[in-house]
């Protein structure tokens, strides 16, 4: 699928998308505000058996630092982050909240607030191959997420204030054949920018991949642009980005007993000024 031209695109989702403001000109939690007491009360219960699952890789690959430590590492990326040309969340330039650090909407201000409802949407398993993994360069649409939700039964009904994983199976196929270069920086699938829309209506809290960049890559434009998703995600809808979680194990769980819901408790170093943080994400079943 190829999108239109590139700015006409931006600009039509910037002006659908925009939560700035929504809660406050001096918020720094963005979507992260969906999650009130009574949804991590409700997620505190959903825990039955006490099964917990780390969801964190270490470094894989060629290292490298970015704000946020190796590269190739399960982490969050906070709100200070403006790819591209984009502006960041509260205005500043992207040279602003860069890897120097953004002492106003680092990613250390969520450390308390990453804790809830978390959904898995194993596409990877729903529309996949046979090993439950979608092909590099794979885009997923709005309707590969309602039908994945659809086939996994109630307990995966995306609400207000979730936390949403979406698997691939990328990271599998990576660790099978060993391609840690191209896990980094080839091709993966991944969300697609139209998918903008769903994340938005659902008022989703945060959302993470088993991927590097959650988007899919290369991305849907005939024309260059970099990370199309991200410049509307984090600056403008104030979304937490979650990039290369392992939910291998937790996905053959829920797989197996049909509960695809759980307690999450993601929460980043509460460090000041990084716009991205290593985390190592608990769910409890």
């Amino acid at each position: 699928m190829i999108l239109g031209p590139v700015e006409e695109e931006l600009a039509k989702a910037r002006a659908a998308y925009r939560n700035r403001g929504r809660w406050g000109e001096d918020d720094v939690l963005g979507t992260l505000n969906f999650v009130d007491d009574a949804i991590r009360a409700h997620a505190a219960g959903l825990v039955r058996r006490g099964r917990a699952f780390s969801l964190a890789q270490g470094p894989q690959g060629p290292e490298g630092t970015d704000g946020s430590g190796p590269r190739a590492a399960t982490r969050w990326r906070g709100l200070g982050l403006g790819p591209g040309n984009e502006r960041a969340r509260h205005g500043g330039s992207r040279t602003a909240a860069s890897g120097d650090g953004d002492a106003v909407t680092g990613v250390g201000h969520l450390a308390g607030a990453c804790t809830g409802r978390g959904v898995l949407l194993d596409v990877g398993r729903a529309v996949g191959d046979a090993r439950g993994e979608l092909p590099d360069g794979f885009p997923i649409l709005e309707e590969h997420l309602r039908d994945t939700a659809e086939a996994q039964g109630a307990t995966s009904s995306v609400r207000r204030g979730d936390i949403v994983l979406v698997r691939t199976g990328q990271l599998g196929r990576v660790r099978r054949i060993g391609a840690w270069d191209r896990y980094v920086s080839g091709a993966a699938p991944g969300l697609s920018f139209t998918t903008l829309g769903w994340l938005h209506r659902t008022e989703a809290a945060a959302v993470a991949t088993d991927t590097f960049g959650i988007e899919v890559r290369p991305c849907e434009f005939a024309e260059p642009v970099v990370s199309p998703l991200h410049r509307i995600a984090v600056p403008h809808m104030g979304l937490p980005l979650g990039e290369m979680w392992d939910l291998e194990t937790l996905a053959e769980d829920c797989s197996a007993d049909g509960v695809y819901e759980f307690l999450l408790v993601a929460a980043p170093l509460p460090v000041t000024g990084p716009v991205g943080a290593p985390v190592n994400p608990i769910a409890v079943k």
